[in-house]
């Protein structure tokens, strides 16, 4: 079951998350991360750091439609990168423009990014459950 109760979320702690999930996904480029998960954990801590932001962005939104947004807004990403235009294709040349948008498309992210927006609702809900919420 969806962890799906309107909750008053802690704005401060959200923007560490955030932090902290960019931290660990920049982190998760090194060598010494397992080979069968490296090529999918980055984009599993891409899409909790969008949930991370959603749920910052809207506090007291549902932890269900933060889940479900956070993770079509990773699939448009990732759909973006089938289009290839001169104008978007400079800004991923940027290194900023190229961790969020992305370079090439692969069926794989998409599951990655649902298990990393998931993820996010079962760390919120195991969050509130231990602070009694």
């Amino acid at each position: 079951m969806v962890y799906s109760l309107p909750i008053k979320r802690n704005r401060i702690l959200y923007l560490l998350f955030v932090i902290c999930t960019i931290g660990l996904g920049l982190a998760s480029r090194a060598r010494f991360i397992p080979e069968l998960i490296y090529p999918y954990l980055g984009d599993v801590l891409y899409a909790l750091m969008v949930f991370w932001t959603i749920g910052f962005l809207f506090p007291q939104m549902s932890s269900k439609k933060v889940t479900l947004i956070s993770i079509l807004t990773c699939f448009l990403i990732e759909f973006s990168q089938l289009y290839h235009a001169e104008w978007i294709d400079a800004i991923r040349q940027a290194r900023m423009g190229g961790l969020i948008l992305g370079f090439g498309f692969l069926w794989s992210d998409l599951v990655s990014y649902a298990i990393g927006g998931m993820m996010g609702c079962g760390l919120e809900y195991i969050g509130n459950k231990r602070n009694g919420a």
